[in-house]
C-alpha cells in the first residue's frame, strides 16, 4: 500500500498512471487493487508480488545463460502486451522483475515508477527495450550497465560503452551476446540492426533459447500377476520353440517315451497343435512345403503363358522407340549476376547478394510520408539474373522494423534498365530516371507481394512468368529506429530460387 502526504505534488500523475495500471488484467504485473485520490488521504493499494527479484538472484553471481535470456523473454512478452494497452514502464531495474514460486515472471511498477519519478520518454517502447537489454545482460552477467542499480558491480566499459557480455563472461552464447547488443546499443553496430520494441526483443530471444528438454516418464510398474503371466508366456514359448528345433536333443529324448521292455514306443497321435506336447515330423512338413512351391510355379507359368501378346508397329519392324518426355527441370538456387537500385540509392547494391547477413543495401531515407515522402510511387533493387528464368520463391531478409510493402517482379522489359542515380544529375536528369524507371518497373510482371514485411521473408511464387530481371519494388517503406518522421528500407540478403 502506498500512502501520500497532504499536497503530493505529483498525486494527480500518480493516480491516473495507478488507474490506468488497474484497468490491465495480466497476472505478469502486480495489480492495483484499490486508489483513493483524496487531496489529504490519498492512497493506492497494490498486490504483494511474491518470489525473488532479480536483484536477489543475482547476488551469488550470474545466472544460467538459458534460464536468464529465458526470464527477460517472459519479462519482454509481458511488456509488448502492457504498450499494445498504451501502458509503458520506463524505469525497469532488477528490483522491478520478480521470478514467482509458480515460475512466471511479475512485474512491479508498471506506470506508477515513472510517475513517481517524473520519467518520460519520447519514444517508450525503445525506451522500454532498452531496460529489457540492460535486465539481460545483468542476468548474462552479473553487472549492470548503467548508474542506478547500487547493489550489482558496474559493467566494464570500453570506450565509454559497457563491455559485450562475452567480454564480461566466459561462456555467455553468440546469440545472446549479439541480442543485448542489438537491445541496448538501439544502433548499429557490425551489422547488427537494432531492436527497438519488446515484441521484437522477446521474438530475438525466444528463437535463441534453447528449447526446454520434455521429461521421459518412468515404466509403469508390473503387478506380480502381469509378471507371472509374462513369465509364463516366455515358458510356453520356450517350451514351443523346443519341439520345432531339429537336432540330437530332440531324437535323444524319443526313449522317454518308451514303455520298460517295449520294443517300439507306443502309439502317440499326431494332431500337428504345438501347443499340444507332440513334434510333428520334419520330414513331411519339408515335402509339404516344396510340393506347395511347386504348384505356385506351375500357376505363374500358366498364366505368363496364357497372356495373349500384343506387338507394337515399332516391335514388329524391329524398331526399338525410347520415351522423348524429357525430365521436368529441378528447382535450384539462382545466382544474380549483379544487382541495382531502380529509381533509388544503388551503394551497396551488391552487399544485397553477397551471401553475408552481416552487410546490407538502404533506401534513401524520406521524411513525413512512408510512401518516398510523396515523391515517388515506388522504388526498389534490380537482379540482373544474366538469362532468362523462371521463379519459384524469393527469399529477402530485410530490416526488423516492420512496415514495408514489397512486391516481387519478373520480366524482360524492352527498353534498357535505366541507369542508376548519381547525386551529380541535374533535376531535368533525375525527371527522366525517374520516369524510365517507372515505366521499366510496369512493364515487368508482379509475381508475389506481403505488406508490413520484417525480418526474414520468403515470397512464394506459383507464375509461370519468366524474364532476365527480377526486382524487389517497395510501394511503402518502414520508419527509421529512433528518427521520428523518417523512413527508410534495408535489404541484408536476398536468395532467388527457381529453374533457368
Amino acid at each position: 500500500m502506498l500512502t501520500f502526504a497532504p499536497g503530493y505534488p505529483l498525486l494527480r500523475e500518480v493516480v491516473t498512471a495507478a488507474r490506468a495500471a488497474s484497468r490491465l488484467n495480466d497476472s505478469r504485473f502486480a495489480q492495483v487493487f484499490d486508489v483513493e485520490d483524496d487531496w489529504d488521504h490519498a492512497y493506492i493499494v497494490m498486490e504483494w508480488a511474491a518470489g525473488d527479484t532479480l536483484e536477489d538472484m543475482l547476488t551469488s553471481g550470474p545466472l544460467d545463460s538459458a534460464r536468464g535470456a529465458r526470464i527477460i523473454a517472459e519479462a519482454a512478452d509481458a511488456m509488448s502486451a502492457a504498450h499494445a494497452a498504451g501502458l509503458a514502464h520506463l524505469c525497469m531495474t532488477p528490483d522491478s522483475l520478480r521470478w514467482t514460486p509458480g515460475g512466471g515472471v511479475k512485474i512491479t511498477g508498471l506506470g506508477l515508477d515513472a510517475a513517481l519519478s517524473g520519467a518520460t520518454a519520447e519514444d517508450p517502447a525503445l525506451a522500454d527495450t532498452y531496460r529489457l537489454g540492460m535486465l539481460l545482460y545483468a542476468a548474462l552477467t552479473g553487472h549492470w550497465p548503467g548508474p542506478d542499480c547500487p547493489t550489482l558491480p558496474p559493467a566494464p566499459l570500453a570506450d565509454g560503452l559497457p563491455c559485450s557480455p562475452r567480454q564480461v563472461r566466459a561462456g555467455v552464447p553468440g546469440a545472446l551476446d549479439e541480442i543485448t547488443s542489438q537491445a541496448m546499443l538501439q544502433r548499429d553496430q557490425e551489422g547488427l540492426f537494432p531492436l527497438t520494441t519488446p515484441a521484437q526483443l522477446a521474438s530475438a530471444l525466444h528463437a535463441a533459447i534453447p528449447p526446454v528438454p520434455i521429461p521421459q516418464l518412468p515404466p509403469t510398474p508390473r503387478s506380480r500377476n502381469d509378471s507371472r503371466r509374462t513369465s509364463s508366456r516366455a515358458a510356453r514359448e520356450t517350451r514351443d520353440t523346443d519341439y520345432w528345433s531339429p537336432g540330437e536333443r530332440e531324437r535323444e529324448r524319443e526313449p522317454e517315451y518308451w514303455a520298460p521292455g517295449a520294443q517300439q514306443p507306443p502309439a502317440r497321435p499326431r494332431t500337428g497343435n504345438v501347443g499340444s506336447g507332440r513334434r510333428p515330423d520334419p520330414s513331411r512338413l519339408r515335402i509339404g512345403i516344396a510340393a506347395a512351391a511347386v504348384l505356385v510355379l506351375v500357376v505363374v507359368l500358366a498364366v505368363v503363358l496364357l497372356q495373349p501378346h500384343h506387338s507394337s508397329p515399332s516391335q514388329a519392324t524391329g524398331t526399338h522407340h525410347t520415351s522423348t518426355t524429357a525430365p521436368k527441370s529441378s528447382v535450384s538456387v539462382l545466382t544474380p549476376v549483379s544487382a541495382q537500385g531502380l529509381e533509388e540509392n544503388n551503394n551497396g547494391a551488391n552487399l544485397a547478394i553477397d551471401g553475408n547477413q552481416a552487410t546490407r543495401w538502404q533506401t534513401h531515407f524520406y521524411l513525413g510520408n512512408p510512401v518516398f515522402g510523396g515523391l515517388q510511387q515506388g522504388s526498389g533493387l534490380l537482379l540482373d539474373m544474366g538469362h532468362s528464368v523462371k521463379l519459384s520463391s524469393v527469399t529477402v531478409t530485410f530490416g526488423a522494423i516492420p512496415g514495408a510493402n514489397v512486391e516481387i517482379k519478373i520480366g524482360t522489359p524492352g527498353a534498357p534498365v535505366p541507369a542508376p542515380q548519381s547525386d551529380a544529375m541535374s533535376s531535368s536528369a533525375a525527371a527522366a530516371d525517374e520516369a524510365a524507371s517507372q515505366s521499366f518497373a510496369s512493364a515487368m510482371t508482379t509475381v508475389a507481394q506481403q505488406t508490413g514485411v520484417s525480418g526474414t521473408v520468403t515470397f512464394p511464387v506459383s507464375s509461370k512468368a519468366s524474364g532476365r530481371y527480377v526486382l524487389i519494388w517497395f510501394t511503402k517503406l518502414p520508419p527509421m529506429a529512433g528518427q521520428a518522421n523518417k523512413y527508410q528500407a534495408d535489404v541484408y540478403n536476398i536468395v532467388v530460387k527457381g529453374q533457368g
